[in-house]
């Protein structure tokens, strides 16, 4: 077998979703007409977000980070695959490949701690609602989102640098429709222990800490609902965590399944499949859920839709 040092390697060939011909021009209009809704809807939500004084509050500000890392997320991996079906290549080359797993590994990361800094802040206001506005207070919130970028910024970063140092034998084809660590790591010749002790301890650790946070704050939110007398009381409680609770059910159940399950049962298209759920899915689907179940947010989308509508004097 061919031994080929890695900083030899120019590209790497992303062999996509599909192989056949056929197939290419519908996923490349799905895929466009779903990497369009996902931008323009978060943008549409920041914006909303930003225009109206009443959604300068604390869930919201965390919602406007949640979309900004939507956008940014999908903007990853989704047009360089559209820019290998128009041109019919699917290079990437060695740095854009690993710029590509950075940014995707800071994102995908950012939006768990993103979700589980937004169940906390669903936790004070259901469980502790005399002292939120004491709790929840400015400086924290920009702590708790500051510290969410630059952790994961870091994290992502060291995966990467751990990346540049294998080596990589004369296949270069990755059987995926971006450049994601597994793939990566399953095409280097030379032993990835350390890249896999760093996943499932520095990366599980991080994954763990959100998903206790997720698990610790919804059982005492559910503690607390249970607790209310009246069936309206529960329900306009539960109403205010239903939406985060999707978008956490979507973005957990499918990443776990990609990054955790057991290698016997792992497939290169099983992978791909869940990926596109949490990589194109959720984030499409995010501000539809947030949108469609918050009547703050669908009244200041209304009245920004609105005021765009109005010609100038």
């Amino acid at each position: 077998m061919e031994w080929e040092n890695l900083t030899s390697i120019s590209a790497f060939v992303l062999l996509g979703l599909s192989k056949q011909p056929e197939q290419q021009e519908v996923l490349f209009g799905l895929f466009l007409f779903t990497y369009l809704v996902t931008v323009g809807g978060n943008l549409l939500i920041i914006l909303a977000i930003i225009a109206d004084a009443h959604l300068h509050t604390p869930m919201y500000f965390f919602l406007a980070n949640l979309s900004l890392a939507d956008a940014c997320f999908v903007s990853t991996t989704v047009p360089k695959m559209l820019a290998n079906i128009w041109i019919q290549n699917q290079a990437i080359s060695y740095a854009g490949c690993l710029s590509q797993l950075y940014f995707f590994m800071l994102f995908v990361m950012l939006e768990a701690f993103l979700l589980a800094v937004m169940a906390y802040d669903r936790y004070v206001a259901i469980c502790y609602p005399l002292h939120y506005v004491m709790v929840m207070s400015p400086g924290l919130c920009v702590f708790l989102v500051s510290a969410s970028w630059i952790m994961n910024a870091l994290h992502s970063l060291l995966h990467t640098l751990l990346m540049n140092n294998l080596s990589f034998c004369a296949e270069r084809k990755i059987p995926h429709f971006f450049c994601d660590i597994n793939p990566l790591l399953s095409l280097s010749c030379t032993d990835p222990f350390i890249n896999e002790l760093v996943i499932f301890t520095v990366g599980g650790l991080a994954g763990l800490v959100c998903v206790l946070c997720l698990i610790i704050s919804y059982a005492h939110i559910f503690s607390t609902i249970l607790k209310i007398p009246s069936i309206q009381g529960k329900q306009k409680a539960f109403s205010t965590c239903s939406s985060h609770l999707s978008v956490v059910s979507l973005f957990f159940g499918t990443s776990f399944c990609v990054y955790f399950s057991p290698p016997s049962t792992r497939s290169a298209q099983k992978g791909t499949v869940a990926s596109v759920m949490y990589t194109v899915v959720t984030p499409v689907l995010n501000p539809f859920i947030y949108s469609l179940r918050n009547r703050d947010i669908k009244s200041s989308l209304r009245k920004l839709i609105w005021v765009s509508k109005i010609p100038s004097p």
